[in-house]
């Protein structure tokens, strides 16, 4: 009986240390607060990386001067079924910000990311270090088709 008092004790003891109303350093946490990261390189989702082409089916897009207005709008309806979970088009949230993304990689990398993102965290150092900026938070396989990623990244060209 004595055991079970100690313990029921210790629990409360401990409750009330971990509610103690002192703040941690989470608690101000802005994850558009810097674009460099404590060792002073430039944070994964504002690396530029324009020759990387990534790990995938996906070896050679070629980019129309003129965007595709149908493709494009299809591939909004894709980004918003599928992608809006994780991604928002002007902020950072569980991942990348997709305006400009086009800036910052190569068609056949997001492409890639798009189709394949299981093999991009394991083979691709640009995935991997997103992968650690962004919490350890995987991108999910949506089993998307190589045209539906096709028309996803013709959105992204309006962004």
């Amino acid at each position: 009986m004595k055991t079970i008092f100690n313990l029921i004790l210790l629990a409360v003891g401990l409750l009330l240390a971990s509610c103690s109303g002192q703040k941690d350093n989470t608690d101000n946490f802005d994850i558009n607060k810097s674009t460099r990261k404590e060792d002073g390189q430039v944070k994964a989702s504002e690396r530029i990386d324009l020759e990387n082409k990534g790990v995938g089916p996906i070896q050679d897009v070629m980019l129309a001067e003129e965007i595709d207005l149908d493709r494009a709008k299809e591939g909004e309806v894709l980004f918003n079924q599928y992608c809006v979970i994780c991604h928002k088009v002007n902020d950072k949230f569980i991942g990348p910000a997709m305006k400009g993304v086009l800036d910052r990689r190569s068609p056949e990398w997001v492409m890639n990311m798009i189709l394949e993102p299981a093999k991009m965290l394991k083979e691709d150092p640009l995935a991997k270090d997103l992968f650690m900026e962004f919490n350890g938070s995987p991108m999910s396989d949506m089993g998307l088709s190589e045209a539906q990623a096709r028309a996803v990244l013709e959105y992204f060209r309006t962004l």
